[in-house]
């Protein structure tokens, strides 16, 4: 039995949704559709309005000889898809997290800033995607609907109070959407049956190197890789190894249902490009040409509309997923929590800008190009996901009897190597176009390409050979994962000398003063009573300020202090002058150096916060003495 390594410090993934969906179902349908949803929100993500541009651009040039890159990109997808779940369900910790404790630090911020270029790049997508389909159905102009795709974070916010399961089933909807859509549209085309069969045959040139690399960025998406590890947490599973090893076996089949759906609707996408455009010698720069020209050749203006809504539908529900995995990305690795509409709104800014910026700059037809160069994006982050991903589920001491088997193995580091070759062979072939192109700036490109390579294939290196160089490097409490957390030993308890109490002179206070007064006896305290004025005197004059509110506000202050040194409490009074409470209150506690600061809170909320203000969230970020809020 290999004895598991201890976990030291564990934070759940995505926690408001943490074991949230029961699984315990006596039947076997019962269980499967418990377990059913997480890879249907991954699956999402392969089939963004970024598929859609390298579908159409590789069945509008090659017609069908690509399918065979669809089918193999789905296969690497499943295979990944179910290690990144396999790890989430065994070692209860998504990728993110995994990789922050196990790489040292300067490459677990490289990691990172990496998983987030991927998912604004997937973002951006997402932008264009959505900006496209508004212009389609209701000819908004592209720069419009780019800006007003930044509404979407309202979406967002409103869906996820409800729950795991209602996101789930929203996406689903979509996705049946997006599908039956293509459905009636392929109905329409009438593709060639010897010709698809003859796109699944392997082949390859220059001329299509370009586009299958985007097609295998557009599939296999990095992000998802940390977004899986995470969503089968939001099932209780249990911690058996045979309740682990059911949970492995129902989320292969809901893996297995769900991109092999969305493989459907990417060939479908690219049958329908081969059939309609290949065969008329028609070449698409752009989604609105392929939605334009569809009703006069396919005689039936239905397909255009279809095409339309599939294509916001695709652009939503890619919102959703990509929110999420920027959540787990920036939690994961840096352990740093931020309010969901602002992680949103960031990300979405850093799309919508370059998003702006091309059609302004080059026009509608600039947005096809952006778009498949946003999948190639993708598509070169893969290896620093999949590569700790591959050796952590392959690690005996992190997934004991779950890790990789030798054949799973061998599947699992071909697909590394597969990847990493048509990613390096892209990058030499794209590096070799901007130097011939760049001019007098040739010599700046060829310096910032050396320097980014040299440190992207240093981080390759450390991530491909950390398990044998960080053996004895890292201490043993750094281990990422583990099956049981080990308990931390209980710190010696505060000892407080000095405790300051904020007063404002309602009947919060008593509750303040009370609390105060308990924690002073035990440990034989001096209590400070603190008062801010924050009138216009004060604010003009400070301490110098004599008004008659403020001789009676000092007079209360008095009558407690006295009451206090009756019950045997040391007590002082301090009044402070200034514009905020909070800056006051920060610069006292500040000066005084409390053990201890203790404040009322007044219980109201929503409109009244905006109208009375929020203190106290204020001072816990000004401050860094212990705050207990009574």
């Amino acid at each position: 039995m290999v004895q598991q390594r201890p976990i030291v410090s564990h934070s759940t993934s995505l926690p408001e949704v943490h074991e949230s969906v029961a699984t315990s179902h006596p039947h076997f349908w019962g269980r499967l559709f418990a377990f059913a949803g997480p890879a249907y929100l991954v699956s999402v993500g392969y089939m963004d309005p970024g598929n859609w541009a390298t579908d159409l651009e590789g069945g509008a040039r090659f017609g069908y000889s690509l399918l065979w890159v669809l089918v193999m990109a789905n296969a690497m997808a499943l295979l990944l898809q179910t290690l990144s779940a396999r790890l989430g369900i065994v070692t209860r910790r998504d990728l993110a997290q995994a990789c922050r404790d196990e790489y040292p630090r300067s490459v677990s911020y490289v990691l990172w800033i990496l998983s987030e270029l991927a998912i604004v790049a997937c973002d951006l997508a997402e932008v264009l995607g959505a900006a496209i389909g508004l212009n389609l159905l209701f000819k908004l102009p592209l720069l419009a609907g780019v800006l007003l795709t930044g509404a979407d974070t309202l979406l967002i916010l409103w869906f996820t109070r409800y729950g795991i399961r209602v996101i789930e089933a929203f996406v689903i909807v979509l996705i049946v959407s997006i599908g039956g859509c293509f459905t009636f549209e392929i109905f329409l085309a009438h593709p060639d049956p010897h010709e698809l069969v003859r796109g699944l045959i392997p082949h390859l040139n220059t001329q299509s190197l370009y586009i299958s690399v985007a097609i295998l960025g557009a599939t296999v998406m990095p992000h998802n890789l940390y977004l899986h590890s995470a969503l089968v947490q939001t099932r209780r599973i249990g911690n058996t190894i045979d309740e682990k090893r059911r949970a492995c076996r129902y989320n292969f089949l809901d893996s297995m249902i769900a991109l092999n759906a969305a493989l459907l609707v990417n060939a479908a996408i690219l049958v329908l490009s081969a059939a309609v455009f290949y065969k008329r010698g028609i070449i698409v720069t752009e989604i609105q040409q392929a939605h334009y020209l569809l009703t006069p050749v396919m005689g039936t203006a239905v397909a255009s509309v279809l095409f339309g809504v599939a294509l916001i539908c695709s652009g939503q529900s890619s919102t959703l997923t990509g929110t999420m995995a920027g959540q787990i990305v920036m939690e994961g690795f840096l352990r740093f929590k931020i309010q969901p509409w602002l992680r949103r709104a960031i990300t979405r800014l850093l799309a919508i800008i370059p998003a702006a910026l091309t059609i302004y700059y080059a026009g509608d037809q600039g947005t096809y190009g952006l778009l498949i160069l946003s999948q190639v994006i993708l598509s070169l982050q893969l290896p620093f996901a999949v590569i700790p991903l591959v050796t952590f589920t392959g690690d005996r001491n992190r997934m004991g009897v779950f890790r990789n088997g030798p054949l799973v193995k061998w599947l699992s580091w071909i697909t590394t190597a597969i990847i990493l070759g048509l990613n390096m062979f892209l990058a030499k072939e794209q590096i070799l176009a901007w130097t011939d192109r760049s001019g007098a700036m040739r010599g700046v490109i060829i310096t910032g390409v050396v320097l980014l390579s040299v440190l992207l294939c240093s981080v390759l290196l450390t991530i491909s050979l950390w398990p044998w160089l960080g053996k004895q490097k890292l201490p043993q409490e750094r281990v990422a994962v583990g099956f049981s957390a080990v308990e931390k030993p209980v710190p010696e308890p505060p000892s407080y000398r000095r405790i300051l109490v904020p007063l404002d002179h309602s009947p919060a206070d008593r509750n303040a003063i009370a609390n105060a007064v308990t924690l002073a006896r035990s440990h034989n305290a001096e209590v400070i009573l603190l008062h801010v004025e924050e009138g216009v005197p004060s604010r003009m004059y400070g301490s110098l300020a004599s008004t008659a509110e403020i001789h009676e506000g000092l007079e209360y202050l008095n009558e407690v202090m006295a009451a206090l040194r009756q019950k045997g409490i040391s007590a002082e009074v301090r009044v402070q002058h200034g514009k905020s409470a909070t800056a006051e209150i920060a610069r006292a506690a500040k000066q005084l150096n409390p053990d201890l600061l203790i404040m009322a809170a007044h219980g109201h909320r929503g409109l009244k916060d905006l109208i009375f203000g929020t203190t106290i969230n204020s001072v816990r970020h000004h401050v860094k003495v212990p705050i207990l809020i009574v």
